[in-house]
């Protein structure tokens, strides 16, 4: 089975920086596109970043010039870097990966999601 397996939440103060990571594990042959996601509390999932194999980005303009999505492909794993951080950014953040290829044939997968506080 493939997972996605997510670090890097917490509490931070505003203005501060955080960094996620997210691994994709199990026998993969190839992943189109990794993401990053976000809901807070009574609000629908939204797009925060994403980045496909060839490493073309694309941003929430909420986020664009604070947060960076970087992917390293041989580890299957992308991070998001986060400044400037805004009490706004608080929300369980979950990673996606689109299109992967393994031995159990194509799918998507969601990581579990991780918390990110932002204090004023």
């Amino acid at each position: 089975q493939v997972q996605l397996v997510e670090s890097g939440g917490g509490l931070v103060q505003a203005g501060g920086s955080l960094r996620l990571s997210c691994a994709a594990s199990g026998v993969i042959f190839s992943i189109n596109a990794m993401g990053w996601y976000r809901q807070a509390p009574g609000k629908q999932r939204e797009l925060v970043a994403t980045i496909n194999s060839g490493g073309r980005t694309n941003y929430a303009d909420s986020v664009k010039g604070r947060f960076t999505i970087s992917r390293d492909n041989a580890k299957n794993t992308v991070y998001l870097q986060m400044n400037s951080l805004k009490p706004e950014d608080t929300a369980v953040y979950y990673c996606n990966a689109d299109q992967v290829v393994s031995r159990f044939g194509r799918s998507d997968y969601w990581g579990q999601g991780t918390q990110v506080t932002v204090s004023s």
